[in-house]
């Protein structure tokens, strides 16, 4: 038997077995509200989607496009990438309440003591989790000193897990 003919044999196999159901377990932050999962776990049949890094959409067409003014404050921001996210998800029948993992990078003002937008960024990112959102993602968010462009003040990346 060949190496080929074994890994189709085994494929066989594994797929014969039937169906198994995606067990998502999220696992709250103890005694806390904050809208975000102290940990995900995720066992089962189940496709794992990696979403890469989104960013902005121009929101003023008159403005420069390396400007900041073109994509808006920090709030607006973080609500368009989500936008952007979930449009992606929906593309592959998915949810926001799909997302496992959401990694965020919030560029750092230097004239504010290099202090990020926090404050801007839960003000969008609650309108998406957090109160009819039960699907808490694990999440981390990091304070950057730029992005791609700059006039981008936030870039959000996730994974999302789907049943087969």
């Amino acid at each position: 038997m060949t190496l080929k003919t074994a890994l189709l044999a085994a494929g066989a196999l594994v797929l014969g077995m039937g169906a198994a159901q995606a067990d998502v377990v999220r696992l709250p932050i103890p005694n806390s509200t904050f809208p975000i999962a102290q940990a995900v776990a995720v066992s089962g049949d189940v496709t794992t989607y990696y979403v890469s890094g989104q960013v902005p959409p121009v929101v003023d067409k008159n403005a420069p496009p390396t400007s900041r003014e073109a994509y808006g404050d920090m709030t607006t921001q973080t609500v368009n990438v989500l936008n952007r996210i979930k449009e992606i998800l929906e593309g592959q029948g998915m949810t926001m309440g799909d997302v496992v993992k959401m990694q965020v990078y919030l560029v750092t003002d230097p004239q504010n003591g290099n202090a990020m937008d926090f404050k801007g960024f839960m003000a969008g990112y609650t309108q998406f989790y957090g109160g009819s959102q039960p699907s808490l993602p694990a999440r981390s968010a990091f304070g950057v000193s730029a992005l791609a462009n700059p006039g981008y003040l936030v870039e959000i990346e996730v994974t999302a897990v789907k049943a087969r």
